[in-house]
């Protein structure tokens, strides 16, 4: 299953949504199905924020490559983080403090897009198109109210178009560069099914909720940088244990994203943390503190804040049976002009005019094409979320619109639904996405804290 809830570097790609938005990443899965990653999870604006303040001079506050990151640019995202917060009852740092995160925030994912874009890798209007008509519907109003309420926070259609295209460059290149890398061995799945089992027992399976605080190392850190920074999580970590409030160090030392939220994680399996974590937690009582302990990012200093037990895996799902055709997009074909093909054959299948399956075996380009389209009985999860938010939208015998994935643009009629007993197969399938999920967690977290290393970045004036 992709969904992506933890992660030390995920939170980074937060933005001018909310956080976690673009959480979850492509994943072919079964016969080539596929789809494009969750839709931004955009809570609109009911009252304007900066249209209501003074507009300050522009000016430029770093340089990314040399691409620029303006004063307002920075204003305007800073606005949205704090209307967010306000709307979700979040305590924020001091305003000096939010900038310096959001400015960070902002590098990150210029640098991200321009390799994108170096890459080769393009997003097309139509792509565009259905990820803004899938925020609307997120937030039960048509595209025209979503653009009102959008306006009325001082943000015009065009620029809130570019930047859902940045968040979906930004994920087709996550795409390429980690998630595709990924793999998960039954040997892995194996030791989970043991570890869960030891840890468990009858009683269930165990989530904890941790708190954290990240005290970054650079790479190539010196001896002495590396003896300050150790020196600097061991104060952290006394204070804790004196007793000192957990979420005001957090947002005091922490270097982590999460420090926004006092360093909460929030409650999950522990196959949800990595094992560092794991390990250093496990035995302790909720209220206790670990650290500082040691990885790749830098000295961690964990307090255990919730644990809790669920009832182990489901045993029972709700599967689809579902078909799909397949157009790839490329010189020959836009997607545009795919999605009009597809629109095509929707409208001759439910006119009676033709068989869907014959038009897979026909056109599809998918392996499933033989079998006209034919993708078979799936669990939740097993596709990635675009494919399965549209073919969950359908009543049995429906055919949804165009739907864009980077394998091209898909056109997806279900067939049936039932609800099952999982097979050990399933269930193991089931393990199998959630191990993938923490192993793409943790290297997309390595690979976006080189990607900042490498960026060449330049600060100018201090913003305002």
């Amino acid at each position: 299953m992709n969904h992506r809830v933890f992660a030390l570097g995920l939170a980074c790609l937060a933005s001018l949504f909310s956080q976690g938005a673009f959480a979850q990443g492509l994943r072919p899965s079964g016969a080539g199905a596929s789809g494009l990653s969750r839709t931004p999870a955009v809570t609109l604006p009911s009252t304007p924020t900066l249209s209501t303040q003074p507009r300050a001079a522009d000016f430029i506050v770093a340089v990314v490559n040399s691409e620029p990151v303006t004063n307002n640019e920075l204003r305007i995202r800073l606005a949205r983080v704090q209307q967010q917060a306000a709307a979700q009852g979040s305590t924020l740092p001091p305003r000096e403090v939010l900038l310096r995160e959001v400015l960070e925030r902002l590098i990150l994912e210029k640098a991200q897009v321009q390799l994108a874009r170096e890459g080769g890798i393009r997003v097309d209007d139509l792509a565009v198109s259905q990820a803004e008509q899938a925020v609307a519907r997120q937030n039960n109003v048509s595209v025209a109210e979503m653009q009102r309420r959008l306006a009325a926070d001082s943000i015009t259609p065009e620029r809130f178009r570019e930047e859902l295209r940045s968040q979906l460059l930004q994920q087709r290149l996550r795409e390429r560069e980690v998630d595709g890398r990924v793999r998960v061995s039954e040997l892995d799945i194996d030791q989970y099914l043991r570890e869960q089992q030891s840890q468990s027992g009858d009683a269930g399976r165990i989530e904890i909720n941790l708190a954290h605080v990240l005290v970054a190392v650079p790479e190539n850190a010196s001896p002495g940088q590396l003896a300050e920074r150790q020196s600097r999580a061991q104060s952290v970590a006394n204070k804790a244990r004196a007793g000192e409030d957990f979420a005001t160090l957090a947002r005091d030392y922490s270097d982590s994203p999460e420090r926004t939220q006092g360093g909460v994680w929030g409650l999950r399996p522990l196959s949800r943390y990595p094992d560092l974590f794991v390990e250093a937690t496990q035995t302790l009582p909720v209220g206790g503190i670990a650290g500082p302990v040691r990885s790749g990012a830098g000295f961690h200093i964990l307090k255990v804040v919730e644990k809790s037990r669920d009832a182990g895996v489901t045993a029972t799902a709700v599967q689809s049976h579902a078909r799909h055709i397949l157009l790839a997009v490329g010189p020959q074909l836009t997607e545009a002009a795919a999605a009009a093909r597809l629109a095509d054959y929707r409208h001759r299948v439910q006119s009676g005019q033709a068989d869907f399956a014959a038009l897979a075996r026909e056109y599809s380009k998918d392996g499933s094409a033989k079998q006209g389209g034919d993708l078979g009985w799936a669990t939740p999860g097993r596709y990635v979320p675009e494919f399965e938010q549209a073919m969950n939208a359908l009543q049995p015998g429906g055919i949804s619109e165009p739907v864009v994935s980077r394998f091209g643009v898909h056109l997806i009629q279900l067939l049936e639904r039932r609800q099952v007993k999982l097979s050990v197969r399933e269930q193991r399938d089931m393990v199998r996405d959630t191990l993938r999920e923490k192993k793409i967690e943790e290297a997309y977290a390595t690979w976006a804290q080189d990607l900042r290393n490498r960026a060449y970045v330049e600060f100018r004036d201090v913003p305002q």
